[in-house]
């Protein structure tokens, strides 16, 4: 457990207290993860979005079946590769939208 106290900051971050509470955000959208409604801002990255939200596992390994999620969140490891809109993308390189349809995905998988 961190010996670091609280602040007021982190009482206005929500309740995942993931997001920094003071900074200026699009406005509140919804987007479907494998179906489910996820809350972001608009214009936040994918992987920025589902990880607040507690979403760490975004696709499998097409080699072992282990689970895989952001690791660099630059776009150069494709490890939070997701289909958007039927489109193959890294997850950490692609905006929220308002309504966007996000599915896991592996790799070399059709839908």
């Amino acid at each position: 457990m961190s010996s670091v106290a609280a602040t007021d900051d982190d009482a206005r971050a929500g309740a995942s207290g993931l997001r920094i509470g003071e900074a200026s955000r699009g406005r509140q959208v919804s987007f479907l993860f494998d179906g489910r409604p996820v809350a972001a801002c608009d214009g936040e990255m994918i992987a920025c979005a589902l990880a607040c939200a507690g979403i760490r596992t975004l696709r499998a390994s097409p080699r072992s079946g282990a689970p895989r999620g952001m690791f660099c969140m630059m776009g150069s490891c494709q490890e939070c590769v997701v289909r958007v809109d039927g489109r193959i993308t890294a997850a950490c390189q692609e905006p929220v939208r308002d309504g966007l349809d996000v599915r896991s995905a592996t790799i070399g998988t059709v839908p």
